[in-house]
């Protein structure tokens, strides 16, 4: 494994931090500031729609840059805002902290994925993304009830100290570990955005990100209310919830690793399969949530599941934008967290709607469905338009 991947995982683990650590740190952060519960969780949802506007305009802006170059100012970026965030005195300073911390999300992982895949052979590509993503995946398990933890015992200020530093050692791997030549010596240099734009005329990114945003918002459609669920419908204390919110992790992790190895195998198959077995997954959980056992495995599966979608999607994005990769990498990182917001929306809809805590599990599955479909739509498609590429051209091979 190249240890450039390491550092760039190093870097995904910070990113996974901020965006997640805050959840657990709400409580405190509103009294410090003496604001109220909604308004201190506008610190999680300005920080998405940051990492949103941050994957596509902040990566449009330096198409033309040297991508390792581009990493490491994006580090000192996030380091930037963590460390305003850890200065604060007004909580208007801290969601400024956020936002400028947010900004590098989106454009790091989606020029991070073109990099990564770089960095080996292609046919270890999405294996490759998937070491990258597991910074994010561990963030999860661990750095985020270690965090939590941190910042309870010794104020919330010294969990991002402690997300600065990691930013550090990230900005350092990288700088040190990362080649300064990653891109292969067959593919095409960039020809700034107007050649970037070019990507989105295929039909089959438009179709990928749309899986992106399905797929992705179904699972996070479902975990967005996992803490009422776990309480009110399985009947956990809620002194079990971070534990529960662990296994999810782990879920993720694991997740994470095992699809990125099955997508370098089998692209479309692996996707479809990850897909209609989280539909099943999600079913049985909304089934079956009140019983604790059940529970415990489904929410496993939904975590392993739910993420094991991430490298194929990335790898699937920039394999039908193989010339201009790099916006549509970052287009791509934008989908997830509009998935996000989009399932996490609907979810609150069924909520308020009376229909219970297994609402958003329901919703979760009939986004999955969608996303499932057009997966198969965009599959026969693509299998249509190189059946017929070669009738008209009998000496063109499809790869």
């Amino acid at each position: 494994m190249p240890l450039g991947l390491l550092a760039l995982a190093m870097g995904g683990f910070g990113i996974g931090l901020t965006e997640f650590v805050i959840m657990g740190l709400l409580p405190e952060v509103s009294a410090d500031f003496q604001v109220s519960e909604s308004v201190a969780g506008y610190l999680i949802s300005g920080y998405a729609l940051s990492v949103a506007i941050g994957a596509i305009v902040i990566t449009a802006a330096v198409t033309r840059f040297d991508r390792k170059r581009v990493l490491q100012a994006l580090m000192v970026l996030f380091i930037g805002g963590n460390l305003l965030s850890a200065l604060a005195p007004t909580y208007e300073v801290m969601m400024g902290g956020r936002v400028l911390a947010a900004l590098c999300h989106g454009a790091f992982f989606g020029i991070g994925s073109v990099l990564a895949a770089d960095l080996v052979p292609a046919s270890k590509r999405a294996g490759a993304i998937a070491t990258m993503f597991a910074g994010l995946t561990i963030a999860n398990v661990l750095g985020v009830p270690f965090g939590t933890f941190l910042g309870q015992q010794f104020g919330w200020r010294s969990t991002f100290w402690a997300i600065t530093v990691i930013g550090v050692v990230a900005l350092i791997g990288i700088a040190t570990l990362v080649p300064s030549v990653s891109r292969p010596a067959d593919a095409p240099e960039s020809g700034g955005l107007r050649t970037e734009l070019q990507a989105f005329r295929s039909p089959q990114v438009w179709f990928s990100i749309a899986v992106t945003i399905l797929g992705f918002g179904g699972m996070f459609g479902a975990f967005t209310y996992i803490a009422f669920t776990l309480t009110e419908v399985g009947g956990f204390a809620s002194t079990s919830v971070p534990w529960l919110l662990v296994l999810f992790g782990g879920g993720l992790f694991v997740g994470n690793v095992l699809g990125g190895r099955a997508a370098d195998k089998a692209l479309a198959r692996t996707l479809i399969t990850i897909l209609a077995v989280l539909t099943v997954v999600l079913v049985v959980f909304a089934l079956t949530a009140g019983s604790k056992p059940m529970t415990i495995v489904a929410l496993f599966f939904m975590g392993a599941f739910g993420f094991a979608t991430v490298p194929g999607l990335q790898m699937r994005i920039m394999n039908y934008a193989a010339q201009a990769p790099t916006m549509a990498s970052g287009a791509n990182i934008a989908a997830f967290n509009v998935g996000n917001a989009l399932g996490a929306w609907l979810g609150g809809i069924t909520i308020a709607a009376g229909l219970g805590f297994t609402s958003p599990i329901w919703m979760g599955a009939a986004l999955t469905v969608g996303a499932l479909a057009v997966l198969v739509l965009a599959t026969a498609v693509d299998r249509r338009s190189k059946d017929q590429s070669v009738e008209e051209d009998p000496a063109v091979v499809s790869v």
